[in-house]
């Protein structure tokens, strides 16, 4: 059966608009007079010069490159990967929603684990569907989606796909690749799994070939709004069998990602050093964050991204600390999900370990 909506398997939709690079690229040669494109470009700048430069200034004026072959060359060379199998879109947020456009018809079944990354089913509703959740399975040191009930679930009620953030949000928690295996081929042929690994940066030998693959009816989901720190531009990109890259390219918004915001990629891209320096910076935050929560006495789950999940012991517990650390001017995050509603995800900023800044969780544990 056809795991992508029917009529995407027909001639069309065709990007009526691929742009002047995909242009350039098919003729083979430059076209210096775009006159056809109807963008703003001379239009002066002056103020956007006088604050971020010229450079700015002009990348500004015209649309970016629509399928970003830059940043997918780039990827493809430090993956290992066809460029055929990557694309690139307006950060992980705007691919989930690019996924359940392409592969769910309203009506459609979908599960993902109860306290997830709440933006799946806030775009999974809005595009209609019926939304199945499951429970994390929690343990001593252990909270994790259940991967064996999600595969069981998606069984049962026929789902057109299923959701997981691996490593997790909001707990921290790492599948490896074979429990990654194992619940693919548990699942109905017709049915895509949505591999959400926006914190994949922040795990073991996150660029080892196995880790990075293609695989079969699976979208694997990535960001630069964390180890790159480009959050602000929104930009990410996917991986998945360059047949199914096809496909998501027919309801692709083909200007979603700036020109901006495809140079900043590319830019991090080429100094990999500084990105791996800041991700080790990263790691060693996270450890000496839960190490000092640790020691506290709370419960800090294993993390393998860029924050640290603390387990307390109540719901209550959690939304008052969350209260009082906002009254002090600290954001952290607890998650709405009443079943989750005892966790607290932190940061692992440097600001996150000054003296003071988590004064009322600090009392809290040690009382």
């Amino acid at each position: 059966m056809a795991r992508f909506t029917d009529h995407l398997y027909r001639d069309g939709p065709n990007n009526p608009f691929p742009g002047i690079k995909a242009l350039e690229r098919r003729l083979d040669r430059e076209i210096p007079h775009r006159l056809g494109s109807n963008e703003g470009l001379d239009m002066p700048h002056h103020a956007l010069r006088e604050r971020f430069g010229a450079e700015l200034a002009e990348l500004a004026r015209g649309y970016g490159d629509a399928e970003a072959l830059g940043v997918r060359s780039r990827l493809a060379n430090q993956y290992r990967l066809p460029v055929e199998s990557l694309l690139v879109d307006a950060g992980a947020d705007s691919l989930i929603a690019l996924v359940l456009r392409a592969t769910c018809p309203s009506g459609s079944r979908v599960v993902a684990s109860a306290g997830t990354y709440p933006t799946f089913g806030y775009f999974a509703a809005g595009q209609g569907c019926r939304i199945s959740e499951v429970p994390y399975r929690e343990a001593p040191g252990y909270l994790a989606p259940d991967l064996e009930a999600l595969a069981r679930i998606a069984q049962t009620q026929d789902a057109r796909l299923v959701y997981l953030a691996n490593p997790d949000n909001p707990s921290g928690h790492l599948h490896d690749e074979a429990a990654i295996g194992t619940l693919r081929d548990a699942l109905p042929e017709d049915c895509t799994l949505l591999l959400d690994e926006a914190y994949h940066d922040f795990r073991d030998s996150a660029w080892m070939p196995e880790q990075n693959r293609p695989l079969s009816a699976t979208v694997r989901l990535r960001t630069f709004s964390k180890a790159q720190g480009l959050a602000g531009l929104r930009i990410g990109y996917a991986i998945a069998e360059p047949e199914d890259i096809v496909l998501l390219n027919k309801v692709r918004i083909h200007y979603a990602v700036s020109s901006i915001a495809q140079e900043a990629a590319e830019t991090v891209l080429d100094d990999s050093g500084e990105v791996e320096a800041h991700i080790q910076a990263v790691i060693a935050r996270r450890e000496r964050l839960a190490r000092w929560l640790e020691a506290l006495g709370g419960d800090v789950l294993p993390s393998y991204t860029n924050f640290v999940a603390l387990r307390l012991p109540s719901a209550a517990l959690a939304e008052r600390l969350h209260g009082e650390l906002l009254e002090a001017g600290s954001l952290v995050h607890r998650p709405p999900q009443p079943a989750l509603g005892h966790v607290l995800r932190i940061t692992a900023l440097e600001d996150a370990l000054q003296p003071g800044r988590l004064a009322a969780l600090e009392r809290a544990l040690r009382a």
